[in-house]
C-alpha cells in the first residue's frame, strides 16, 4: 500500500508497512518551529491510528536531522513570560488529555507508537533536536555527525523528555554530565556512551533498511515486543513477568504466529495480516 502525505515542515510517506517520516526545512537545517512541533503531533497521531503501519523512520531532509529550536524561537522566548515555555504555546501539560506540552508531545508521541520507531541521525541532532533523536526505538547515527544537549548554552534545561529518556539509555552520571555541560559528541562517540543503537554512513538508507526488515515479521509480536520494552523501570519485575505472559499467551495459536511457522517451513514470505 502506498500512501503520501505532505505539508510544509514534515513529509510522510507510508509505503509496505514503513512510514518514512522527514523533517522539511533542510535551508535551516530543520530547526524546530512552533508549527513543526504541531506537525510532528500531527504525523505521530496520524500513524498511530494505522494498522497498515509496522515500523517507522524519522530523517531529516538535507544535510541534517535536526539542528534545535528555531533562532526566532529564542527571541519569542525573551519576550515571553519567564515563567512560561514558548514550546507550551497550544497550551500546558494536561492539555487534551495529555500529560506533556506541545514539544514533549512532539517527543512523546512517537514512543507512544505501538510500532517501533528508528531515527537516522546525521549531520546536527542539537538540543530539540538532540531529544527529538531520543523519540526513536533504535538510532542509527553517521559518525561525523554533532550531537549535544545544548540548552544549556542558552541558560535552559532540557523541557523535550530528555530527562526520562536519556538516563535509561546511559545513566544518569553520563546524562548529568551531557545537561550540565552542553558538550558536543560525534557519533562515533555517541555510540560509545549508548546514546546511539549503530554507525552507518548512510543512517536513512540503513534506517529505511532495517523497517523493513521489522514490518516483514508479525506485525502482532512486534507491538508486543515493543509494548515489553517501554514497560522497562516503570512496572514492577512482578508487573513486568505477569506482562510478559499476557502477552505469548495472545500470540500463541494466533493466525500471525501459525502463518509465521508456517512460512519458516514451507521456505516462503509470511502473509502477514495487519492488526485490527
Amino acid at each position: 500500500m502506498n500512501n503520501s502525505r505532505g505539508t510544509s515542515r514534515v513529509v510522510v510517506d507510508v509505503n509496505d508497512g514503513v512510514a518514512d517520516v522527514r523533517f522539511n526545512r533542510p535551508d535551516k537545517l530543520n530547526a524546530l518551529d512552533t508549527a513543526m512541533f504541531r506537525e510532528l503531533v500531527e504525523a505521530s497521531a496520524s500513524l498511530a491510528r494505522r494498522a497498515d503501519v509496522r515500523a517507522v523512520v524519522l530523517s531529516g531532509e538535507g544535510r541534517s536531522f535536526c539542528a534545535g529550536l528555531d533562532f526566532s524561537g529564542f527571541e519569542a522566548m525573551a519576550d515571553s513570560n519567564p515563567r512560561e515555555s514558548t514550546r507550551q504555546s497550544d497550551g500546558g501539560a494536561g492539555t487534551n488529555g495529555r500529560i506533556t506540552h506541545l514539544g514533549q508531545q512532539a517527543v512523546w508521541g512517537w514512543r507512544e507508537l505501538p510500532v517501533p520507531v528508528i531515527c537516522a541521525v546525521s549531520g546536527h541532532a542539537l538540543g530539540g533536536g538532540f531529544q527529538l533523536s531520543l523519540a526513536g526505538d533504535i538510532r542509527l547515527v553517521h559518525p561525523d555527525t554533532k550531537l549535544s544537549v545544548l540548552e544549556i548554552r542558552w541558560g535552559l534545561t532540557p523541557d523535550m523528555c530528555a530527562t526520562e529518556l536519556l538516563p535509561r539509555l546511559v545513566g544518569i552520571d553520563v546524562a548529568a554530565e551531557m545537561y550540565y555541560t552542553g558538550r558536543m559528541i560525534s557519533g562515533r562517540e555517541a555510540v560509545e556512551l549508548g546514546v546511539c543503537t549503530r554507525l552507518s554512513d548512510d543512517p536513512r538508507r540503513d534506517a529505511l533498511e532495517l523497517a523493513s526488515e521489522i514490518a516483514s515479521k508479525n506485525p502482532h509480536a512486534v507491538r508486543s515486543a515493543k509494548a515489553l520494552v517501554e514497560q522497562f523501570g516503570r512496572v514492577s519485575t512482578a508487573e513486568a513477568f505477569a506482562n510478559e505472559r499476557r502477552h505469548i499467551s495472545s500470540l500463541i495459536g494466533s493466525p500471525n504466529q501459525k502463518e509465521a511457522v508456517s512460512a519458516f517451513f514451507d521456505k516462503r514470505t509470511p502473509d502477514f495480516a495487519d492488526p485490527e
